[in-house]
């Protein structure tokens, strides 16, 4: 890869200034045959796993990626996955990554694109952004076609005698639009379907999506969706996918996409990008597929979980890596100095300014992600993703204390200089990954739902207790009858907060958590538990990052970060 000079220092200005290698050249240096490959242009192919060889050797080591409770600051997981698998690389080390594919909604609402930045990035960023092998299209696609079948049954009869009013399953779109979350269909009269209330999810909310990721393979893709509850009975019986008959040719509509997408860093490291769960409403992870993959390819696998580690880490380690199998060997939890600022305090417009005292009581929040995460048996990393604006003294205070407490720690400036600038953080995630551990998941599944959540809400959040709304602890009863009590928990609370309320930074305590619904998610296979006023269909900001973007005269992508 080479880059030429630039004056415009945008993510998408020194992406479209890349040199790429074209993917069979990518695919070789990973250990892809090429008939294993199904390109989709020069620089993106698929890989079909039946078609890969055996290495003979021991899976790769997992090095999972996660950060700080978010801030509008910004904390750049993405880019440090990128930076340090670019300097795993360039220290001899055989690695690949593994990250979610962006969800149109959040790129042309408030977040914009999800490739990392600066020189650590994968490419093309722009039609990774965008449509990319139209994997989110046909998840799309096969959870409305389970809609359209199901109306349709309610239409011909209702054999199965589906109650209307406890449909629990909504049609999906991969964009932000708040108008569509509670809807009315079947109006026109008697040949138009049967009228009743319901509404639109982001397409990353989709059950569908969860299972699409969590999926070991084809055939557990169909026997997921299959267990799929779409809604209940006028006797409150469970009505699943595979009670309508239609998992099959959903299946059928993700058969291409279940296939790992290949891609490469600027710096010529393979990655694959597959999938790409919410991370509160689901365990927000790439595909357990596309992970495993990545571990037989490669010695090491660095791979992230969305939000801070309280929501994508723990559900990686008690969700996915009980599905999938993937231990995790080392966590690296991303930091920054302004983060930290606004933990202690300090407004978005003051954080240039110099404030050791306000990192300092920031480190809290810090603090307790790195505890939480050696609950689990695994040592954390701490990756300072450093500004230019940072001082010493500032950075001091988290270097200062990562060495008293004696957790690895490294200042990493991948957003300007890649893989060089993750040297020292290579390091120290080879020397954990290279040490035993004792990973495990926090909780036993024979445990009861309730006492699951608990040990959640005050092992990982540290709060109080648990409040359930009337509606939950119906639910909970429901759950236990039909048996589905043995499943894992996933959280769905704001990403802002330990706790349910956004607005309690750094590391608050003495809070309870109010559950106010569950929902048992039978084909992924967990129960969400519903806090606080989480959306599954998001609205636009008042000026959606749209309003910046468009194409020049070649057709290029404008305004894409």
């Amino acid at each position: 890869m080479t880059v030429t000079p630039e004056t415009d220092m945008s993510d998408l200005a020194i992406a479209s200034r890349a040199v790429l290698q074209p993917i069979f050249e990518i695919a070789e240096s990973a250990g892809i045959p090429q008939d294993a490959l199904e390109a989709y242009g020069r620089y993106k192919a698929k890989i079909d796993p039946a078609l890969l060889p055996d290495r003979g050797v021991k899976p790769g080591k997992v090095v999972l990626v996660t950060g700080i409770s978010p801030t509008p600051a910004g904390e750049g997981k993405s880019t440090v996955v990128v930076g340090l698998g670019d300097g795993l690389a360039a220290a001899g080390s055989k690695t690949m990554i593994a990250l979610r594919e962006p969800s149109l909604g959040p790129i042309f609402g408030m977040k914009g694109g999800a490739t990392g930045g600066g020189y650590s990035q994968v490419l093309p960023m722009d039609e990774i952004n965008m449509h990319f092998t139209g994997d989110f299209h046909a998840i799309t696609s096969a959870n409305n076609l389970l809609m359209a079948i199901l109306d349709n049954h309610l239409h011909r009869g209702n054999a199965l005698g589906i109650d209307p009013r406890r449909i629990t399953f909504k049609r999906v779109l991969d964009m932000n639009d708040r108008a569509l979350r509670n809807i009315v269909i079947g109006l026109g009269g008697p040949t138009e379907g049967v009228p009743r209330e319901a509404g639109f999810d982001i397409t990353v909310a989709s059950e569908v999506m969860a299972v699409f990721c969590l999926a070991t393979g084809l055939n557990d893709l169909r026997a997921r969706l299959g267990r799929m509850t779409i809604g209940y009975t006028y006797e409150k019986t469970p009505v699943t996918v595979d009670d309508l008959g239609a998992a099959g040719a959903m299946t059928m509509l993700l058969k291409d996409a279940i296939k790992p997408n290949l891609v490469q860093t600027m710096a010529g490291t393979p990655a694959l990008i597959h999938g790409g769960p919410f991370a509160n409403i689901a365990h927000g992870c790439n595909s357990a597929i596309a992970t495993n993959m990545a571990r037989s390819l490669a010695d090491v696998v660095v791979t992230e979980a969305g939000f801070g580690a309280d929501l994508g880490a723990e559900k990686f380690m008690d969700i996915k890596a009980r599905y999938a199998g993937c231990d995790p060997d080392a966590v690296v939890i991303v930091a920054t100095i302004r983060a930290l600022k606004m933990h202690g305090g300090v407004a978005k417009d003051a954080l240039k300014a110099e404030n050791v005292e306000a990192v300092r009581s920031g480190m809290a929040n810090l603090a307790r992600h790195a505890s939480n995460i050696k609950k689990f048996g695994v040592q954390p990393v701490i990756a300072i993703n450093r500004f230019t604006e940072d001082t010493d003294a500032e950075l001091a205070v988290i270097t200062g204390w990562a060495a008293e407490n004696d957790i690895e720690c490294a200042v990493a400036d991948v957003w300007g200089q890649g893989g060089a600038g993750a040297g020292d953080l290579a390091a120290a995630v080879m020397r954990v990954i290279e040490a035993p551990n004792n990973f495990a998941p926090l909780y036993e599944l024979a445990r009861p739902v309730e006492e699951k959540i608990l040990t959640v809400v005050q092992e990982i959040y540290g709060g109080d207790g648990v409040e359930y709304s009337a509606a939950a602890k119906r639910m909970l009863e429901q759950i236990n009858a039909n048996g589905w009590d043995g499943l894992p928990v996933c959280m769905a609370k704001t990403q802002y907060s330990f706790s349910d309320d956004p607005t309690l930074l750094g590391a608050p305590e003495g809070f309870t958590v109010q559950v106010r619904d569950l929902i048992p998610k039978t084909g992924a296979g967990f129960i969400v538990a519903i806090t606080g006023a989480i959306m599954t269909m998001p609205g636009l900001p008042k000026v959606p990052a749209a309003m910046r973007m468009d194409v020049d005269e070649n057709g290029n992508a404008v305004g894409l970060s």
